[in-house]
């Protein structure tokens, strides 16, 4: 599978590469968080990196004043499996570098997306970016073999935490999944297997053999 960079003008329409606020507390704070023995590993608000001063920039400058959280996904990953969006730009940050598998919103016909449709994209460490609300994504990939990953996920507080009661859903509410979370799973993924609405169509993809 080809990986494209970040920097790449293929990045434009899922994303955007965000300059001038200092990282450098916060990615400390995320190295101090030990790596699962295996797997991935997410906290929608962890209190170390919130307790960084740049906590302040995030809610200023990042989501304008919105009420902010400060999670991590980190571990060991190269599959796909799934594909999530929000209503809402999720920002991440990586202590080292990590690669992400993107689609569009606007690919998903019938809530279902094919997989053909899905990119690849590596971010450098210490650098923040925006996934946009229209760009579909999930747990993020080693970008070395066997190095793993840890990833800032800067959303508005409450993603990701419990799901809303919906009487009688339908529709797009069959893969409301958590709070501000639609997911479309893949048939082999655990969530599919677990009881949630299949999304993804095609190959599940691996990224094990692109990277060294």
């Amino acid at each position: 599978m080809k990986i494209y960079s970040v920097y790449d003008d293929e990045f434009r329409a899922y994303g955007r590469v965000i300059k001038g606020i200092d990282c450098g507390e916060l990615v400390n704070a995320m190295n101090n968080i030990d790596m699962p023995a295996q797997g991935t590993a997410y906290e929608p608000a962890i209190a170390s990196l919130e307790a960084c001063s740049v906590f302040d920039d995030f809610k200023k400058k990042v989501f304008g004043g919105m009420p902010t959280q400060l999670g991590m996904c980190w571990g060991y990953n190269t599959m796909l499996n799934c594909l999530e969006y929000h209503r809402d730009s999720e920002f991440n940050l990586g202590a080292g570098e990590f690669i992400l598998l993107l689609a569009k919103l606007d690919e998903v016909h019938d809530m279902m997306l094919d997989t053909s449709c899905v990119k690849a994209f590596k971010c450098p460490a210490n650098t923040l970016i925006e996934v946009y609300a229209t760009t579909l994504h999930y747990a993020p990939c080693d970008a070395k073999a066997g190095e793993g990953f840890r990833v800032l996920v800067a959303l508005p507080r409450g993603t990701n935490t419990a799901k809303p009661e919906i009487a009688n859903p339908s529709g797009e509410d069959l893969y409301l999944t958590a709070c501000n979370k639609w997911l479309l799973p893949h048939p082999e993924s655990s969530e599919a297997k677990g009881g949630a609405v299949v999304g993804l169509k095609g190959a599940n993809i691996d990224i094990a053999s692109d990277i060294k």
